[in-house]
């Protein structure tokens, strides 16, 4: 069963999915509403509001800090450019990669890792889950250090 948070961080991929399969992108109340249908028609998942908040602050820091972080996923991922990569393994990265190195609320690591490894194995091939471990704990060393 997936946690409340993890459906957001699912609702935050599939956007950032959409948004890389389709760059003229989608109009922000139709990004809003995707969020919100797909948080608050779950019963179980008390809350949605604080979700959906949730899922669009990660969705836009993946956007915003973008030309930041696809150098670095690409810096450690060796072999692969991101074109490359598969469309599910290249935001999974993004996303965690954002919440590791640029989001505010500061993760701990291994929920991070966690989450995006369960992710890739969700939406990824076989071989996702341990090609996204890899590069995200070569990002986790990265990660600044708390002020």
């Amino acid at each position: 069963m997936l946690t409340r948070r993890s459906r957001a961080r699912e609702v935050a991929l599939q956007l950032l999915f959409l948004k890389d399969q389709n760059p003229a992108g989608m109009p922000r109340k139709a990004v809003e509403r995707f969020a919100h249908d797909r948080l608050a028609n779950e019963e179980r998942l008390k809350g949605s509001a604080e979700l959906t908040k949730f899922a669009l602050a990660l969705y836009d820091g993946v956007l915003g800090n973008q030309p930041a972080i696809d150098p670095v996923i690409s810096s450690v991922a060796e072999n692969w450019r991101l074109s490359r990569m598969s469309p599910v393994d290249r935001n999974v990265l993004r996303l965690a990669s954002y919440e590791l190195l640029h989001d505010p609320a500061r993760q701990p690591v291994n929920i991070v890792l966690d989450e995006a490894i369960e992710l890739s194995r969700r939406f990824g091939t076989k071989e996702s889950p341990g090609f996204v471990n890899g590069v995200l704990d070569r990002i986790a060393k990265k990660r600044p250090a708390a002020s």
